[in-house]
């Protein structure tokens, strides 16, 4: 068994040899540690490591593929993070044993669902095969969502009624319009209205002409790294930070560059030392995910510094800005002087509700009329009439009356969850308030294991994201919690099973 082991080993220490090769002449922006487990990870998809097999001592692996030690455990901790790996105190690593069918053919499933594709994908393009493996970094969550997954807004307290209304209110000339195609940057009353929206809520000053429609901020942030970087760029990331941004630029060929987050924020000093030829950088400045840190003044206006000296670009996720609990709202970072290069992503999936599929970016002036064409290109335009319900929606004044509404509702459930954990774990998760988002983090010391728990709790019907699992480099270990989108009972319920599994 050791023999046939060594020899899959060295199957994978081939395919990280031959991806190095490709690396040195198209740059993939995957660490080793990366590589790794993407190669670790294939081999059990395509069945070279049988279901219930037990792996080899992380030493014996890397000896076997040339690497350390750590970025061999980095690859086990993530496969058991996703379930691929099961760990076992004292006896080392097995391939989790539900696994049996993953290798299978899509005719020889018994199920439905697109079967799992091989390594390389034939017919595609570089950038294509880039694209694809998104799903080997990045699988957005498609089951209905339960407490404590994090990102998941307040949709039982939508208004439906007051939007069917206002839907209900176009003519039949108004009906007609928005059945021919539209403008691709949006239709004029919904970038007003945002324009407008975001002068009064968000500090920023900015023209109708300067927004664009898109859907949601993952189509945003897609439109910029197809616009502003080429094959081979650097872009810096927060670490931790958001997966599907990494996988959206490394999937346009950029090579994402981690900066760490301490208790000011993105540290400026250290990316600009570490990462001189970074062309972007990508930052969550309001509530940096997932940590929910605020950017400092100092370093935001050392990151516009680092902008404008460097003439790179700056993107400013604000994807739950409206949720800031105090009694002073912290303003946006491209409302401050000097933000001529900052792209400005907002989002309606956090304020009203994921299913709605609307965002924009606020743009320079100079970059609009060709991130409008980019639009054409991809999928033409934003749905007419939802735009124009949308654009009465928050000219009217639902939206901010929504907004109140939950801005109310979600401290109320932070505080049940932090009482109910408190209560739950017999003090062993006492979380610390905070005065915006939509989750709140648990840290743990560097070195713990903050893999273990989640799965019990996935196996018990609770969600608990690793902070793991938003890091590169980072060494940061903890457990998120959403809250916003459970009541009460619900937010209880899963306190309690969470803490028998404590």
């Amino acid at each position: 068994m050791v023999l046939q082991f060594i020899k899959l080993y060295r199957f994978v220490k081939g395919q990280l040899t031959t991806m190095k090769r490709a690396n040195a002449a198209k740059p993939r922006g995957e660490t080793l540690r990366q590589q790794v487990y993407l190669e670790l990870r294939r081999a059990i998809e395509q069945g070279l490591f049988k279901a219930g097999a037990r792996l080899p001592a992380s030493r014996e692996q890397a000896r076997t593929l040339a690497v350390s030690r750590n970025t061999v455990l980095w690859a086990l901790e993530r496969l058991q993070a996703e379930g691929y790996l099961v760990a076992r105190v004292g006896d080392g690593s097995y391939v989790a044993p539900d696994l049996g069918t993953l290798g299978k053919t899509r005719n020889q499933r018994s199920g439905k669902g697109p079967a799992l594709r091989p390594a390389i994908v034939a017919g595609l393009s570089h950038r294509g095969q880039l694209i694809a493996d998104t799903a080997l970094r990045w699988n957005p969550p498609l089951e209905p969502a339960q407490p404590f997954r994090i990102g998941v807004p307040e949709v039982a307290s939508f208004p439906f009624a007051v939007w069917d209304r206002l839907a209900r209110q176009s003519s039949k000339a108004e009906q007609m319009a928005q059945a021919q195609y539209q403008d691709p940057a949006g239709a004029p009353a919904l970038r007003e209205a945002i324009a407008q929206w975001l002068w009064a809520s968000r500090g920023i000053r900015c023209e109708a002409a300067q927004v664009l429609v898109c859907s949601g901020s993952q189509q945003a942030i897609d439109l910029i790294g197809r616009l502003l970087l080429d094959v081979g760029d650097e872009a810096l990331v927060e670490d931790p930070g958001y997966p599907g941004i990494r996988a959206s630029l490394t999937g346009h060929g950029v090579a994402v560059r981690p900066v760490p987050v301490d208790g000011e924020g993105f540290v400026v000093e250290q990316a600009a030392a570490r990462w001189s030829a970074a062309r972007l950088a990508v930052v969550t400045p309001t509530s940096q995910f997932p940590t929910g840190v605020r950017m400092s003044l100092k370093r935001r206006l050392a990151l516009l510094d680092w902008a404008n000296s460097r003439r790179a670009w700056l993107v400013e996720d604000d994807y739950d800005g409206e949720f800031q609990y105090g009694t002073h709202r912290l303003p946006a970072l491209c409302s401050l002087p000097r933000a001529d290069r900052v792209l400005y992503v907002g989002t309606f999936s956090k304020t009203l509700h994921p299913g709605l599929r609307l965002g924009f970016i606020v743009l320079p002036q100079v970059l609009a009329s060709a991130f409008a064409m980019a639009r054409a290109l991809s999928d033409r335009h934003a749905p007419g009439a939802t735009q124009q319900v949308l654009a009465r929606f928050i000219t009217e004044g639902h939206l901010l009356r929504h907004l109140r509404r939950m801005r109310e509702l979600y401290p109320q459930r932070q505080a049940v969850l932090i009482a109910a954990l408190a209560k739950a774990s017999r003090g062993k998760l006492l979380l610390r308030p905070s005065e915006q988002g939509l989750h709140l983090l648990h840290e743990l010391p560097i070195g713990r294991n903050d893999l273990t728990l989640p799965a019990r709790a996935q196996a018990a019907g609770v969600f608990v994201a690793p902070l793991s699992r938003y890091c590169i480099e980072s060494p940061r270990r903890g457990w998120l919690f959403g809250y916003a989108g459970y009541d009460t009972a619900a937010l209880r319920a899963a306190a309690a099973t969470l803490g028998n599994l404590l």
